[in-house]
Order: structure tokens, then sequence, then C-alpha cells
């Protein structure tokens, strides 16, 4: 099995407007998510952390990255293709909720 690093961006008036119905459906679906081995986490407030040229580290807080929807949480999960992993997070609360995934195909280092 093959392993994908999920990004998940959503805000709370997307999950909101979305039928409570289909969040529940969209939580348990995490929940079988977890259970089946997968490693999830809400995001918190994060840091930039630089040390170029090996002469010091500095860190600035904030993100790096910008996007229209702030990053909601992360994950590892293993899938035999992207297709399959496409298809586990297209059920998840930032997919079903005004959201949006990023799937990431995690590979090997040397």
């Amino acid at each position: 099995m093959a392993k994908f690093v999920t990004i998940g961006y959503g805000d709370q008036d997307g999950y909101d407007r979305t039928d409570a119905a289909v969040r529940n459906e969209a939580l348990a679906h995490d929940a079988r998510l977890l259970e089946a081995g997968a490693v999830a986490g809400i995001a918190g407030s994060p840091v930039q952390v630089r040390n170029h040229d090996a002469v010091g580290t500095t860190v600035e807080s904030g993100s790096f990255m910008s996007s229209a929807l702030p990053v909601a949480g992360f994950g590892i999960i293993e899938a035999a293709t992207i297709e399959e992993a496409i298809q586990l997070v297209s059920k998840t609360p930032c997919a079903v909720a005004h959201g949006v995934v990023e799937v990431w195909p995690l590979r090997e280092a040397p």
C-alpha cells in the first residue's frame, strides 16, 4: 500500500451550512479511517523555520502557504492507488463541507 499526505482546507461557515446528516456521516467516515490506521489531526498555528546555509535558525509565526480557506487538518492515509486515496478523502468533512482536500503521494526518502 502506498502512503498519501492529505491536507484539508475549510472554514466554520462552510461546515455550518452543510446539512447535519452529511456532516455526521463525514465525521463517521473519518472515524473509520482512523480505525483502519490513518493518522489525522486538526491544524494548529504554524511557524516557518529557516536555517539557510546552516548558519542560524530563524522562526517566524504564520504559514508560508496562502489559500482562500484556512488549513483545517492533516492526515496520512494508505491506499493502493491515488484514485483510491481520492475516493477515501472525498467523504471527509473538508471535502463535503464546502472545503477542499489535497492528496499528495508520499514517497520514501532516499
